[in-house]
């Protein structure tokens, strides 16, 4: 099977186990975005007066790194949902890491067409919004000091698009980790 036919497989497993599952997934992560948000307004309130680019950076190298952890721990919670249908917290991160591990070994076309695809459809849901609360130079450069109104518009898009992106990533992750057996040509294992 070739990568895109992989790849393609695979984000057709993932819709169908999102659609079949989906009051608990959106559900939990709901849950994930809502703790995770907390840590990514406080970072932004850090700088919310600071112009620096550095700082900016910083700020969103620890964004990066809390949406991470949210992005592996909803993965771990739901790698039960292809075989019994089951959300499994306890242990997901470490679970959800090892998955990772694993899907990005068996398929890295499959893993990279679950990025492109979340991140087209959170850019979609994020931009436009942000864009006209912030203006183009308060998306990407520094947050400096935005109104109320503009930041919390801001990081509400955010929190839409977690919402809506996490759990389609993380169940790539689930499919493609589970599937080495299916795609070496072994059937299901």
């Amino acid at each position: 099977m070739s990568a895109g036919a992989v790849a393609g497989s695979v984000v057709r497993q993932a819709l169908a186990l999102l659609r079949r599952h989906a009051g608990r997934v959106y559900a939990l992560s709901l849950a994930v975005t809502l703790v995770n948000t907390v840590p990514d307004v406080l970072r932004q309130l850090l700088v919310y007066r600071d112009p620096s680019v550095g700082h900016a950076l910083l700020v969103d190298v620890v964004g990066f790194t809390t949406g991470l952890l949210a992005q592996l721990w909803l993965t771990g919670a739901l790698t039960g949902l292809p075989g019994d249908g089951r959300v499994r917290p306890r242990g997901a991160l470490g679970r959800g890491a090892a998955t990772a591990v694993r899907a990005v070994r068996t398929s890295p076309a499959a893993v990279l067409a679950g990025v492109v695809l979340g991140g087209a459809v959170s850019a979609l849901v994020t931009l436009p919004p942000s864009v006209a609360a912030l203006g183009v130079d308060g998306v990407l450069g520094p947050l400096d000091a935005p109104p109320a109104a503009a930041f919390t518009v801001a990081t509400v898009s955010d929190v839409v698009a977690s919402w809506l992106t996490l759990p389609f990533l993380a169940l790539v992750l689930v499919v493609t980790a589970g599937s080495t057996r299916q795609f070496a040509g072994k059937g299901r294992g």
